[in-house]
C-alpha cells in the first residue's frame, strides 16, 4: 500500500491509539522506562509466554498472574516450586503448555541469577549495548528464540537506546498494509519516541483483532 500523506497518517495513528491505550508491559503494570531489574525480568518472562502458540490475551493473563503471585524477580521465580508455577499457568490459559513453561521459567530464573545476578542490565553491559550481541545472549534463555527476542526488544527499546527504532515483522507488515511505512524508521516518524512501543502494540492488536481492513477503509 502506498505511504499515506501526513494528515491521513496522523488520523490513522490517532485511531490506533484510541483502540490501544497501553502496551502489553504497561497492562502488566510494568514501567520499562525505569530500566530496573524487576520489570526487565518480568518482561522477559512475558516474552517467553507470548512466544507460545496461544492467544495474546491468554499470555497476558498468565504473565499478570505470575506477577500477582509475587514471582516478580529471578530470585522469586527460582524459589517457587515447579508445582506452584504449573498451578498458576494452568489456571490462566496454559493448560497445554504449563509443565514445559514451568521448566522454562525455572531455567530462565537460574540462568539470570547465575549469569547476571538477577539483573538483565548486566546482559546489556556484557553485550556492550550491541543489539546483535544482546539478541544472542537473550537466546541463551530457555524458551526465548527469535520471536521472544523480538517481543522483548519491541518494548524494552524505550529504555535501551541502542535498539531504537525497532519493529518486529508482524508490526512492520501491519504498518505497511496501513500505509504507515515499511521500516521501523518510517513508522517511528509518526510518533514521539516514548509512544513508539505503543504504536507497535496498536498495530499488532489491530492485526490480531482482524481490524486492518476496517482501518484501511476508514482512513
Amino acid at each position: 500500500m502506498a505511504e499515506k500523506n501526513s494528515t491521513s497518517a496522523r488520523a490513522l495513528v490517532s485511531t490506533l491509539f484510541e483502540r490501544t491505550e497501553r502496551t502489553f508491559a504497561e497492562e502488566m503494570g510494568l514501567d520499562l522506562s525505569k530500566n530496573t531489574p524487576m520489570p526487565l525480568f518480568l518482561w522477559l518472562v512475558a516474552a517467553n509466554l507470548f512466544s507460545a502458540r496461544i492467544s495474546a490475551e491468554q499470555a497476558l493473563q498468565a504473565a499478570k498472574a505470575l506477577k500477582d503471585a509475587g514471582l516478580t524477580t529471578a530470585d522469586h521465580m527460582a524459589e517457587a516450586t515447579w508445582n506452584e508455577r504449573v498451578l498458576i499457568l494452568n489456571r490462566n490459559g496454559y493448560a497445554r503448555f504449563d509443565e514445559k513453561t514451568s521448566r522454562f521459567l525455572q531455567d530462565m530464573a537460574d540462568h539470570c541469577l547465575e549469569a547476571y545476578r538477577g539483573d538483565l542490565r548486566r546482559l546489556r553491559d556484557k553485550a556492550d549495548r550491541d543489539p546483535a550481541a544482546e539478541r544472542r545472549l537473550l537466546k541463551e534463555f530457555k524458551g526465548i528464540g527469535e520471536t521472544g527476542v523480538d517481543i522483548f526488544f519491541r518494548e524494552v527499546q524505550i529504555a535501551w537506546d541502542e535498539l531504537y527504532p525497532f519493529a518486529d515483522k508482524r508490526a512492520l507488515q501491519a504498518g505497511a498494509e496501513l500505509g504507515l511505512g515499511e521500516t521501523a524508521e518510517e513508522l517511528a516518524r509518526h510518533v514521539e519516541r516514548p509512544d513508539f512501543p505503543r504504536l507497535l502494540t496498536a498495530l499488532l492488536r489491530a492485526d490480531l483483532d482482524g481490524a486492518l481492513d476496517e482501518l484501511k477503509s476508514s482512513s
